[in-house]
């Protein structure tokens, strides 16, 4: 009898799902912010708001700013852009034990950005148009505590506008929080 009890509480234990933390512990804020100043000058902000709808898949989105301006042109643009994120790998030190206490991920990025036509599209002057670019490539997040991270990513255009927004690959750095 003992027995049976004993495997009816293991067979239980093994039934019951792990409660899901509340929405403010899943909820992540953060962004980038790029500054140059000097022949070249270069602002760029983009604050995110973000879920973690699983232990390791997230969702964000958030505003995108960029102003530019060099000797020839001054240009602004601004949109915005949400991304999903997958970690495969939570801890390298996991998987290979070298004391190194980073996570590897994902991330597919779809932005939509308002360029001026005068800057990126001279024939069409005075009036402002969208480019929508798909970004994917993979990222390093090294945890600062609890609950913020700074993250290296390497991303690649995956569409083609016909307007060379970045480089392949795009290099950002981000933080999260």
């Amino acid at each position: 009898m003992c027995i049976s009890l004993s495997s009816m509480s293991i067979i239980s234990g093994q039934n019951k799902r792990e409660e899901k933390p509340p929405l403010r512990e899943r909820m992540f804020f953060g962004g980038s912010l790029g500054l140059q100043f000097g022949t070249y000058t270069n602002i760029h902000v983009t604050p995110i708001v973000g879920l973690w709808v699983r232990p390791r898949i997230a969702i964000a989105a958030g505003p995108n700013f960029t102003y530019y301006k060099d000797p020839y042109y001054e240009t602004t643009m601004y949109g915005g852009n949400g991304y999903i994120q997958f970690v495969p790998v939570k801890d390298i030190s996991n998987a290979i034990p070298i004391g190194i206490h980073m996570g590897i991920f994902l991330h597919l990025e779809d932005e939509m950005l308002s360029l001026e036509s005068a800057v990126w599209d001279p024939q069409n002057p005075g009036k402002r148009f969208t480019v929508n670019t798909l970004l994917g490539g993979f990222g390093i997040s090294q945890q600062l505590g609890a609950r913020s991270a700074l993250n290296l990513m390497f991303l690649w255009t995956l569409t083609d506008s016909g307007y060379a927004l970045y480089n392949n690959p795009e290099i950002r750095i981000s933080f999260a929080f």
